[in-house]
């Protein structure tokens, strides 16, 4: 998948985010990344906090172990996962099969 890249601690995710949502969830692959609508405003870094919490829970991952590491105040985002246990790979794969 497009939207995911190994790394040697783990893996890098790229988001297209869309605050503003009616509910957060999974919308599909956009180009090279996956996007996703956020329930909350742009603002203060909520969508931030919003996409990371997400993320945790949809992967089954302590919040620890996910990183914004670029496009704090972009849509296009890329998150950095921390962990090498093949199970995350199958996660990942799963939020858009």
């Amino acid at each position: 998948m497009e939207w995911i890249y190994p790394t040697c601690t783990g893996y890098i995710i790229k988001i297209q985010a869309v605050p503003g949502a009616v509910a957060t969830q999974i919308v599909g692959p956009y180009g090279d990344r996956l996007k996703i609508r956020l329930a909350a405003a742009p603002e203060k870094g909520e969508a931030n906090k919003t996409l990371l919490d997400f993320l945790a829970q949809r992967l089954n991952l302590p919040k620890n172990h996910l990183r914004l590491k670029s496009g704090a105040r972009d849509r296009a985002k890329v998150i950095e996962i921390t962990g090498l246990d093949p199970e995350i790979r199958e996660r990942l794969r799963a939020l858009w099969p």
